[in-house]
């Protein structure tokens, strides 16, 4: 009796089985795919750049002396002529009063030479006096004058050192980092000479390199542009910055270094962007973004799909059958998160774009077709 009943068991388990699994075969999964479309593409260069202010003034102590006084907030705007630093002033007051007196002494020593001069040149004209006397009056109130013009130099240039002791800013911008605290000594290495600096920042200037052959390149498309009579001659220019976003603002180059570094074989260009909000501050690295041509009609790909292996390249593609077939790709160049597909697929092709690691060749499928939305055109939206 045990083996009739045992038999009973593995016989229902059977066909619990087979209805379980539609009468043995597997269950088919679900596979999410994109469909191989073609369209005009714009090809760039990316070259990492740093970003300084349209101008970058630092702030220096032109005389030494004791630091009194920090009048501003790190970090802030300035405007032009505000105060920033005051330095200890007795010492250049001291040596005003004492270029004033100078002043005064030299003046008082012309007064009475022009007043002997004024007395023995009547007596000259008429020979009363020799000549000599004369030329000695004459030489002493060239002298007085020259020592009151001296005098008043020394005046001038301690009034120029007394207005040193308070430093005003020359541009309107954004203040940096102070360098120096009250009580410190200024104006002399080592002591801090440089305080602080201030950038102009409504525009920004961003520094970058070209090789040698990428210059040659811009060169002749710009050549070329001026042959064709295009109205836009001027290679517009992007930034993109490290979280991936683009500036708003396109910029255009200001100019190209005149020379090729020998020792690196690049070429300095400069660009200047708008930059009203602020974003861009100075020693900011970002890439920038340089058109170089456009592509009709070419296939893309996400680079998701796209599997790498010892420099080849492959895609699991749904065939009409539904079966995974593994297809090997030869891509082209970047595209936001896209590759562009040289070889190996053709339009409306399905490749699968997600699970690839549950996916094998020859295995049936149900695909799904979804759009891919890219990552790139959503952060620079």
């Amino acid at each position: 009796m045990s083996y009739k009943y045992l038999s009973l068991f593995f016989v229902g388990l059977i066909l619990s089985c087979n209805k379980d699994g539609n009468d043995g075969s597997a269950v088919v999964q679900k596979i999410n795919v994109v469909e191989i479309k073609s369209e005009n593409v714009p090809i760039f260069s990316d070259y990492v750049g740093q970003v300084y202010g349209i101008k970058d003034i630092p702030i220096r102590a032109r005389v030494d002396g004791f630091l009194e006084g920090v009048h501003f907030k790190e970090g802030t705007k300035i405007n032009k002529g505000a105060l920033l630093y005051t330095i200890d002033a007795q010492p250049f007051e001291a040596n005003l009063a004492s270029k004033r007196s100078y002043v005064s002494e030299a003046n008082t020593k012309l007064a009475f030479a022009n007043s002997e001069y004024d007395r023995i040149k009547p007596l000259a004209d008429m020979n009363a006096v020799s000549k000599s006397d004369l030329d000695g009056a004459t030489a002493r109130k060239e002298a007085s004058e020259a020592e009151l013009d001296a005098a008043k130099a020394g005046l001038k240039i301690a009034q120029i050192d007394l207005s040193y002791t308070e430093i005003l800013s020359p541009i309107t911008g954004i203040i940096g980092k102070t360098l120096a605290r009250e009580g410190e000594y200024v104006g002399k290495s080592p002591n801090p000479v440089i305080l602080t600096t201030i950038s102009e920042i409504d525009i920004v200037r961003v520094q970058f390199f070209l090789t040698e052959s990428e210059y040659l390149y811009f060169v002749k498309e710009y050549r070329k542009n001026q042959n064709e009579g295009s109205s836009d001659k001027d290679v517009e220019l992007t930034l993109v910055l490290s979280d991936g976003s683009l500036h708003n603002y396109p910029g255009k180059v200001d100019f190209i270094d005149r020379g090729i570094d020998a020792s690196t074989g690049t070429i300095l260009v400069q660009a200047s962007f708008p930059n009203p909000d602020f974003v861009l501050r100075p020693g900011q690295f970002v890439r920038v973004r340089a058109k170089r041509s456009e592509k009709s009609n070419v296939l893309i790909i996400p680079q998701r799909c796209v599997s790498e292996l010892q420099g080849k390249y492959s895609v699991f593609a749904v065939d009409k059958d539904n079966k995974v077939v593994s297809k090997e790709i030869q891509i082209g160049e970047k595209f936001n998160d896209y590759y562009i597909v040289k070889s190996g697929l053709a339009e409306n092709d399905r490749v699968v774009i997600e699970g690839l690691q549950k996916v094998g060749t020859g295995m049936q499928v149900e695909p799904n077709v979804v759009d891919f939305v890219s990552q790139m055109q959503q952060i620079n939206q």
